[in-house]
């Protein structure tokens, strides 16, 4: 296989825009199924598909915001109304949003725990297809992802689990670049010598 110069120089930048950062316009139709295409060619040892992807897009992103601020103003009796405004606001300005979840399957060979890697290689492939296509993109983990509640609102089922939200959109800034490990930190060598 040739070296690939161009996409070496993408990995080698590539970094998360915050939501605050997305706008319109997003994916359209058409660029949405590459995305999701691109991002579900992962490692699936078994071919079990152990992920399942729920689009959060147009009028459904401040309806699921409404959504997130009922459940969490329930759950924080006497939470000031600004903090549940930003729930309201979790899914916005972002233009989409793509929810990954693993969706683990019985499987003799396949662990729990490999297939939760899978979901969570999805989420990253899904940031590489974004900027792939144009866009910018950030991985989310907020409170939602792991509230059974609010989970089971935006579509995990039983026995599944978020592994985090995808939020694409039109980058309006450049973001600086943040420090990186330094390799001597965190790489060893293994030997047959070591103790």
């Amino acid at each position: 296989m040739p070296a690939n110069p161009m996409l070496r120089d993408y990995l080698l930048t590539r970094r998360s825009v915050g939501m605050a950062f997305l706008k319109e316009p997003g994916p359209n139709a058409e660029e949405l199924e590459q995305i999701l295409t691109i991002g579900t060619r992962v490692p699936d040892h078994g071919k079990i598909t152990p992920w399942r992807l729920v689009v959060i897009a147009g009028d459904a992103r401040a309806q699921a915001g409404e959504k997130l601020a009922e459940i969490f103003a329930r759950n924080n009796p006497g939470m000031d109304e600004a903090s549940i405004e930003i729930e309201r606001q979790r899914f916005l300005p972002a233009p989409l949003t793509i929810g990954v979840i693993s969706s683990p399957k019985p499987h003799p060979k396949v662990p729990e725990f490999e297939q939760l890697l899978s979901a969570g290689n999805v989420a990253f492939n899904l940031l590489h297809a974004a900027f792939a296509l144009g866009f910018a993109a950030s991985w989310i983990t907020r409170w939602y992802t792991f509230d059974a509640e609010a989970a089971s609102m935006l579509g995990a089922g039983e026995g599944e689990r978020f592994v985090g939200f995808v939020h694409i959109g039109t980058p309006t800034a450049v973001i600086e670049d943040r420090p990186r490990p330094a390799l001597a930190d965190i790489v060893s060598h293994w030997s047959a010598d070591q103790d």
